[in-house]
C-alpha cells in the first residue's frame, strides 16, 4: 500500500508542475474563480487527467515493485544519493562515453560484441539502476539478464580481450555497480 501512495502523490506532484500555468490567467476576486479553472494555476481538467494518470501509475507500480523485499528506496537520503549519481558519477561517464563513441565512429576502430559480466548484484532494482545507466551510456546497451544467476549480457562498441571479470566490469560500465548496489541494496 505504501508503493501506492507514494507512487500515486508522486506521479500527482510532478504531472501538476508539468502543467502549472494551465488555468485562466485571471485571478478575479477571492472566491471567485472563472468557469473551469482553479485560478491561474491549473484547469479543472488538468487535475483530473493527473488524477487519472497518477492512479494508473500507482496500479502499475502496485504490480511491479509492491514484490519488493524492501523500502529502502523510500529513504530520502537514498534519493539525495540518487541524485548525486545522475548529476555526477553517470553524467561523467556519459560524456566520457560519447567522446569514445565520437572518436570510434570517425575513425572506424570499433570491435563490437556481446561481452557477459557478473556483477553480483542481489535485488531487481539495483539490476534496473544498473542495466539504465549501461544502456543510456553510448556505445553499450544492456541485452538480457540472467534472472538466476544475476549475469548481464551487453552490447559493447568496443570489446577488449581481457578475461579478468573485474577488467570487464570496469571496462563496460566503470563504477556503475558500485553505485547501483549503494543506492539499492
Amino acid at each position: 500500500m505504501l508503493t501506492f501512495i507514494m507512487t500515486f502523490a508522486g506521479v500527482l506532484v510532478f504531472y501538476l508542475l508539468l502543467v502549472m500555468g494551465s488555468g485562466s490567467g485571471d485571478l478575479g476576486s477571492i472566491g471567485d474563480f472563472p468557469t473551469g479553472s482553479i485560478g491561474v494555476f491549473y484547469s479543472y481538467e488538468e487535475i483530473m487527467a493527473g488524477i487519472v494518470l497518477a492512479l494508473i501509475s500507482a496500479l502499475v507500480a502496485r504490480l511491479v515493485l509492491g514484490k519488493a523485499d524492501s523500502t529502502k528506496m523510500f529513504n530520502p537520503l537514498r534519493w539525495l544519493m540518487f541524485i548525486f549519481y545522475v548529476c555526477t558519477v553517470w553524467l561523467f561517464y556519459l560524456a566520457k562515453a560519447n567522446i569514445d563513441v565520437a572518436y570510434r565512429v570517425i575513425t572506424g576502430r570499433i570491435n563490437p560484441g556481446i561481452v557477459r559480466i557478473s556483477p553480483g548484484l542481489k535485488n531487481d532494482l539495483s539490476r534496473t539502476i544498473l542495466a539504465n545507466s549501461i544502456t543510456l551510456t553510448p556505445g553499450t546497451l544492456t541485452v538480457d539478464v540472467d534472472d538466476r544467476t544475476g549475469d548481464f549480457f551487453i552490447h559493447w562498441i568496443n570489446v577488449s580481450e581481457t578475461k579478468d571479470m573485474d577488467e570487464k566490469i570496469a571496462g563496460v560500465c566503470g563504477p556503475f555497480p558500485k553505485w547501483a548496489r549503494r543506492l539499492a541494496e
